[in-house]
């Protein structure tokens, strides 16, 4: 099989190299997954670096999560060779493989009607946002959600699950493109933050209430200016910080305005409690079945462009997710 190795730390595009590998052998506990998409995250630009917070020793593979086929099965195990899943390969031997051996516990079947860039697309960016929503932010029909970096990953996530609870969406997104991807996803307002003041505008539009939810997934500045058009009673969510900076969040100000500041480590949720992962994901697949969610795809990249389709991730000009097909 073909394998993209990093033998050394650096910008993808320097130091990824495409090898032959054999292909893995079957152990207890494992699958043995032939890869029709690999999903690619911003993570692996900063693990081909050794910026990210994981710092596999080399040679490693990167690559998250991949949708693929079960070709075999350890003995004992509640999966059935032939079945389509998603999954999460474990460093070092990641996802941007043609085959993966991937313990049992981090597979999930999908439905058989997801393409498999949409099934690849799905895992992380659903998840985090499912669990953002519904589980920390607890949102409800009728409030009003606003979502930052709307046409991302998480973004164009959380913009289609809020509206599938019913809560207004209004959304920010850097430049008119964007905002109208924004638009099709389901928001009902789209601000482009180059030129508009979402803080302005959140109030107007709630005749100055404010947001009931915020979604950040930037952080830094955007997390300041979203502190002045939350709601009373408001959640505001830290996903991550996108922006580069991390923002401090002064208590007083949370006192005044009775809002919370919720923090969103779906990773360890899921490491503490993957039974509940598990019931997400049948969730999600019901979701999808009914039309209600749908990943948003920049663009299709042959496995042998890996390297090119990271330095495109890695210019911040994309939206929704990249995807590698074998």
């Amino acid at each position: 099989m073909k394998s993209w190795i990093v033998n050394k730390l650096g910008d993808p595009s320097d130091v990824l190299e495409l090898k032959e590998l054999p292909v893995p052998s079957v152990e207890d506990g494992k699958l043995l997954i032939q890869v029709e998409a690999s999903s690619l995250n911003f993570f692996d630009i900063l693990l081909c670096q050794g910026k990210y917070q994981e710092k596999p020793p080399t040679p490693f593979t990167p690559g998250a999560e991949i949708a693929g086929i079960i070709r075999a099965v350890g003995e004992g195990s509640r999966f059935k060779v032939g079945q389509r899943v998603v999954a999460t390969p474990a460093l070092p031997k990641g996802g941007l493989s043609e085959w993966v051996s991937v313990p049992e516990e981090s597979v999930y079947v999908i439905s058989d009607s997801l393409s498999p860039s949409e099934a690849a697309s799905m895992f992380i960016t659903y998840q985090t946002s499912y669990y953002a929503l519904y589980n920390r932010a607890n949102i409800q029909k009728g409030e009003v959600l606003l979502v930052h970096a709307g046409a991302g990953g998480v973004g164009s996530a959380a913009i289609q699950l809020g509206k599938a609870r019913g809560a207004k969406i209004i959304a920010t997104a850097g430049g008119p493109e964007k905002v109208q991807l924004c638009k099709d996803l389901g928001a009902d307002i789209a601000i482009d933050y180059l030129t508009e003041d979402f803080v302005a505008i959140v109030k107007k539009e709630t005749d100055g209430r404010g947001a009931d939810v915020i979604y950040d997934p930037v952080g830094g500045d955007v997390f300041d200016r979203s502190r002045k058009c939350i709601a009373f009673d408001g959640r505001l969510l830290v996903i991550g910080f996108a922006g580069g900076r991390i923002p401090d969040a002064p208590a007083n100000h949370a006192l005044i305005k009775n809002y919370s500041i919720v923090g969103v480590h779906w990773g360890l949720f899921r490491r503490l409690h993957p039974e509940k992962a598990v019931e997400i994901h049948e969730d999600l697949m019901s979701l999808y079945e009914q039309g209600l969610i749908k990943p948003l795809i920049y663009r299709e990249y042959d496995f042998k462009d890996v390297p090119s389709a990271l330095d495109v991730l890695a210019d911040r000009q994309t939206y929704g997710k990249l995807v590698v097909l074998p």
